[in-house]
């Protein structure tokens, strides 16, 4: 009798064991994890270029004849306007050429009158037969001769006073001089750069674009013609004015694969220089976009995968394709439908073939709180 009751008794133990053990393995592998369903949704999101801020004109002012600077009009960084004048250059020398000049066609002008009235005397001469034909044409071409020389040295005339002219420099148009690099007497050579001059009073911002996003780009502005596009400063702060694009380049950089784009800023408060760097931000809109949270989402060699519950439960994991990345989100490109479970959270803690209790959350409130 006590062997039968000692005999019941470990028959009762192994199995009571055994079923703790078996309840305890049920409950690991039907452990819960938070599942979702992709969601179809109208996106718009913005992509950030980095940009090259240029003025709408910069130009160098360079001197075009040899000399001393002979006095400065103007101070770096204050602005001017078109006209105004800016340098002389030291003009002793060429005033010299022009008054040399005017002598020249003075005396030019007394030597043709003299042959004039030369050529007169001789065609009545002429004419009397006293003197031979070839008196005459003599005559007639020291005239023309003297009319040459006039036209000569008024050229040299003009000439010395256009070289005159160039001791004055002028802007080109209203802007803000930058650095002068040299200063009141120095000694400069024809080529010389004196300073530069920028009219910021808009900037071009010149960046570049994927192949992929400049067709974004285009399909967008198909549908609507509003392209304005905002420009993101070195301080993270967006310039108070909306751009447009106006060009883009003819092709592509075979090295890249990019291609060039050039943007258009208002600039009436002089905010931006020539040289400042930011960020442009492209705003593209994606109809019926299929959206899933990157934490639900892992890599696998340069492979991204998410783990799908199937109807029994079952984690299966998945290799889907990126269209674009987004701010905590990612719209499918291929892989996934609206019907598909996915697992949200806790991904490193599973593998393929696990059994999962599923809890599934809207995916609405979860990208409300991301």
């Amino acid at each position: 009798m006590n062997k039968i009751i000692l005999i019941f008794v470990l028959v009762l133990a192994i199995g009571t064991t055994f079923s703790c053990n078996s309840n305890k393995s049920e409950k690991i592998a039907l452990e819960k994890y938070p599942t979702t369903n992709p969601i179809l949704v109208d996106t718009t999101f913005t992509i950030d270029h980095v940009a090259e801020i240029q003025s709408l004109q910069n130009v160098e002012i360079r001197t075009k004849i040899n000399g001393y600077i002979e006095k400065i009009y103007v101070d770096e960084g204050k602005p001017v306007k078109a006209g105004q004048l800016l340098f002389t250059i030291s003009s002793q020398t060429l005033q010299k050429d022009v008054l040399k000049a005017k002598a020249m066609v003075k005396n030019a002008l007394a030597e043709a009158k003299t042959a004039e009235l030369d050529l007169q005397n001789i065609k009545t001469l002429a004419n009397k037969n006293i003197v031979s034909k070839t008196e005459l044409e003599k005559a007639q071409a020291a005239y023309t001769a003297a009319l040459a020389r006039i036209d000569e040295y008024r050229a040299n005339q003009s000439s010395a006073e256009i070289q005159v002219s160039l001791t004055k420099i002028k802007a080109p148009f209203d802007g803000v001089i930058n650095r002068i690099p040299f200063k009141i007497g120095s000694l400069i050579n024809e080529g010389t750069l004196l300073t530069t001059i920028s009219n910021n009073s808009s900037v071009y911002a010149y960046f570049n674009v994927s192949e992929k996003e400049y067709l974004q780009f285009k399909e967008q502005k198909k549908e609507n013609n509003a392209a304005d596009i905002t420009l993101l400063l070195a301080n993270n702060k967006a310039h108070a004015y909306k751009g447009s694009i106006e060009t883009i380049e003819g092709e592509f950089d075979k090295t890249t694969g990019n291609i060039a784009f050039r943007a258009k800023f208002p600039n009436p408060d002089l905010l931006l220089k020539h040289g400042s760097s930011g960020k442009i931000q492209l705003t593209n809109t994606i109809k019926k976009a299929l959206l899933i949270p990157q934490k639900a989402s892992f890599e696998i060699q340069d492979k991204v995968y998410v783990y799908v519950v199937d109807n029994n439960n079952i984690v299966r994991a998945r290799n889907i394709e990126i269209k674009q990345r987004i701010q905590h989100l990612y719209i499918i490109e291929s892989g996934l439908k609206t019907s598909d479970r996915i697992i949200y959270e806790g991904i490193q803690n599973l593998k393929e073939g696990d059994k999962i209790f599923p809890e599934t959350k809207r995916m609405q409130e979860l990208i409300s709180k991301l």
